[in-house]
Order: structure tokens, then C-alpha cells, then sequence
């Protein structure tokens, strides 16, 4: 398994409205195009957001904002939404997919077992309290630094040399 395919990652270049946004919001990167606009629309119907929407939204751009997206129902555009942490880039549209690539071709060449720790710890650490979020922390890297990937890692930065991770 490659790092990228632990990572979840979502581009998008036109409207991201209700479950489009939601989608989005699951995951671990997000980058826009400079065109794009992202909403939540759901009380214009007499529903509210769902697949996590509520939640994911308010963890990311804190709760003031999440409920003003929410109750208001209105379109913003990615430089709102990156001002606020909604997305982590903003490319220009014709530049989108490199985007994403250069994103995936960078976290391919990380430790793939390391990738996947420092995901469950940021994941599980921002929904506990800080004491229980570190010793999670030290349970991880404690794993890290028993692996085969700890130790390819560190010869192949001493050997100057291409990592050859295997993801153990």
C-alpha cells in the first residue's frame, strides 16, 4: 500500500454544495481551483447536513464559522474558504490536477507506516484531551521507531540514497 492511498484527498474545481462539501470535509487534504465555491445548502430544504457535515465542518473551521455556514446556507469562494482552513491550497483551475500530483508525489516518497500513525494520532489526538492525545502520540512513535521503515529511513538519509520503504 502506498502512503497516498491512506491519505484521502479531494480536488475540486466547480460547486461543492451539500454532499459535495461534505465529501470534501472527510477528507485529509483538500485543494480547490480559484473558481470553485463550496456550501452547505441543506436548511434551504428543511434538512440539515449530514455524512459527518456538522461535525467535520465546526473540527475544521471552528464552530462560530460552522454554524454561520450552516444556518446561512451561502456560497463561498476558495479564497474564504482557505482563509478559514476549509481548504489547504488554492490552484488556478489549468493547474488543479498538477496540484494534487505534486501533493501525492510528495507524501508517496514518506514512510508509509509512519504516514498512517501520524494520521490516527492527529485524528484521534483532536478528539481527546491533550494529556490522552500525547500519550497516544508517544504509543506511536514508540511504533515508529521499532520499524523496518525507522531504520530504511535513517540508512538511506545516512547513505544518501532513495528510501526503499516497505511499510513495517
Amino acid at each position: 500500500m502506498t502512503n497516498w492511498q491512506t491519505l484521502k484527498n479531494r480536488r475540486f474545481n466547480g460547486v461543492a454544495a451539500g454532499g459535495g462539501c461534505e465529501l470534501a470535509l472527510a477528507c485529509d487534504i483538500r485543494v480547490a481551483s480559484a473558481k470553485a465555491k463550496i456550501d452547505l445548502p441543506e436548511l434551504n430544504l428543511g434538512i440539515i447536513p449530514g455524512a459527518g457535515g456538522t461535525q467535520r465542518l465546526s473540527r475544521l473551521v471552528g464552530k462560530g464559522k460552522a454554524v454561520e455556514m450552516i444556518l446561512c446556507g451561502e456560497l463561498i469562494d476558495t479564497d474564504e474558504a482557505h482563509r478559514i482552513g476549509l481548504v489547504n491550497d488554492v490552484s488556478a483551475p489549468e493547474e488543479l490536477e498538477d496540484k494534487g500530483q505534486e501533493i501525492t508525489t510528495d507524501i508517496s516518497t514518506k514512510g508509509p507506516l509512519a504516514v498512517r500513525l501520524a494520521k490516527m494520532v492527529v485524528t484521534r489526538g483532536a478528539d481527546s484531551n491533550l494529556e490522552s492525545a500525547q500519550l497516544l502520540e508517544k504509543l506511536a512513535q514508540a511504533v515508529a521507531f521499532k520499524s523496518n521503515d525507522k531504520y530504511e529511513g535513517t540508512s538511506a538519509f545516512l547513505e544518501k540514497r532513495k528510501t526503499d520503504f516497505q511499510g513495517k
